[in-house]
């Protein structure tokens, strides 16, 4: 049913709680995983650093691409597919439908929600809630504890 799965991390534990919904998910329907994540980056970081905008940048996606790895690596041990993807545009939600609109072979999306952000997005979370509207795909979404 689903072939190809991706997985929206942002590098918390919150975010991981998603895992084990969509390792059930890949073993039962031998699943691709993809994992995603949208480094985000103003700029106002490095005004206390001596390096450069652009090197922080490739900084934190490095950084992210080591935390992917080791997520993948748990669950390439359990026997599934997995391939990581960074991307360094925003916004966040905008940037994970638009990599998932682009992929065309993504039959689920998978997030756990952070509850972030307005009265009418309290539940959902921004992110999850414009990737809930605009991505056109089955979602996998839970609320981590």
């Amino acid at each position: 049913m689903y072939n190809k799965i991706l997985v929206c991390l942002d590098g918390s534990k919150l975010a991981e709680q998603i895992l084990p919904y969509v390792e059930a998910q890949a073993v039962a329907f031998k699943s691709n995983v993809e994992l995603i994540q949208v480094v985000t980056f103003s700029g106002k970081e490095s005004q206390n650093h001596p390096t450069t905008y652009l090197e922080l940048l490739q900084m934190a996606e490095a950084d992210a691409r080591l935390y992917l790895e080791c997520v993948a690596d748990s669950l390439r041990k359990k026997g599934i597919k997995v391939g990581c993807v960074v991307l360094n545009t925003t916004p966040v939600g905008f940037s994970i439908v638009n990599y998932a609109q682009t992929v065309g072979s993504l039959d689920l999306i998978a997030l756990a929600t952070h509850g972030h952000g307005g009265l009418g997005i309290l539940l959902m979370g921004s992110v999850a809630d414009y990737v809930l509207q605009k991505a056109g795909l089955p979602l996998l979404v839970i609320k981590p504890s």
